[in-house]
């Protein structure tokens, strides 16, 4: 009898994991595209960094993105058992902020030096700003996932969650570390001989043009993603635009979207910023 028993427990759990395996599988698949975007604005928040601290700046911010994880997953759970109806506008507002940030990057890239804030971004800054960002990028990718298993028990949810979560930053921060020592790869294979260095020169030329390109798609896929979040979160936009929701034109519409809404953020936020100064 107790063999008998041993044995089901075991089926059990052999079925649960074939089950949570699936399920994460599904949610990665679901979920690609963020942590795409994700690998590609980690990357960019580390431009500009001296070499030496490039891998300590990755792993700061690596740490950060498991802190969120750590925030995340249990509040998603509870959202979904005790406040589901806030999950929508917290996805929206995510997306919101995402656009505000991307419009806030191109703004003061383009403005005159005195015309930006005053201060020069540090190393603290740039750290804590690729957190704040994986944290909505994080969000989005926990509530997606929370939507396929959301009808599963909780040991399977959170399995999952859990899953997804490691997974993401296991593969993102290693990629981000990869990319930022690009150029240190490229400099050891030049100072070999034949094919071997010509490769390593070529790495050194690209790389520079990699990483500014990184720099611009992140930018870009704030707005894409942000875009995306809004204006599906509306149901009567959603529907309108919902043949043209698919390939190029659904991202179009996305990044046109999120760059209004980026843009109308900002403004807002100057507008209330001089409204406080003046009360003040």
């Amino acid at each position: 009898m107790a063999g008998a028993t041993l044995l089901t427990l075991l089926d059990d759990i052999t079925t649960m994991l074939d089950d949570v395996a699936s399920m994460t599988k599904v949610a990665a698949g679901k979920t690609a595209g963020i942590v795409g975007d994700d690998l590609a604005l980690n990357a960019k928040s580390v431009l500009g960094t001296p070499a030496e601290r490039e891998l300590p700046v990755v792993w700061a911010v690596a740490k950060g993105s498991l802190v969120n994880k750590v925030i995340l997953v249990p509040a998603a759970l509870l959202l979904s058992v005790f406040l589901p109806f806030l999950v929508k506008p917290l996805l929206m507002l995510g997306g919101l902020y995402l656009c505000y940030e991307g419009a806030e990057k191109i703004l003061h890239h383009h403005a005159k030096p005195h015309a930006h804030s005053g201060k020069i971004e540090t190393e603290a800054d740039k750290i804590k700003g690729a957190i704040r960002t994986d944290f909505i990028l994080s969000g989005e990718i926990i509530v997606i996932t929370l939507g396929i298993v959301a009808n599963e028990p909780m040991i399977n949810r959170v399995s999952v969650l859990v899953a997804v979560g490691l997974g993401m930053t296991i593969v993102v921060y290693g990629l981000v570390a990869a990319i930022v020592k690009l150029d240190d790869f490229g400099l050891h294979l030049a100072q070999k001989t034949g094919a071997t260095k010509k490769t390593g020169e070529l790495i050194l030329r690209g790389a520079p043009h990699f990483m500014r390109a990184l720099g611009i798609i992140g930018t870009a896929a704030m707005f894409l993603v942000g875009g995306q979040i809004l204006w599906h979160g509306i149901p009567a936009l959603h529907h309108a635009l919902e043949a043209f929701s698919h390939g190029l034109a659904g991202m179009a519409i996305s990044g046109v979207f999120g760059i209004l809404a980026g843009l109308l953020a900002v403004g807002v936020e100057k507008v209330i910023r001089r409204l406080l100064r003046r009360s003040g």
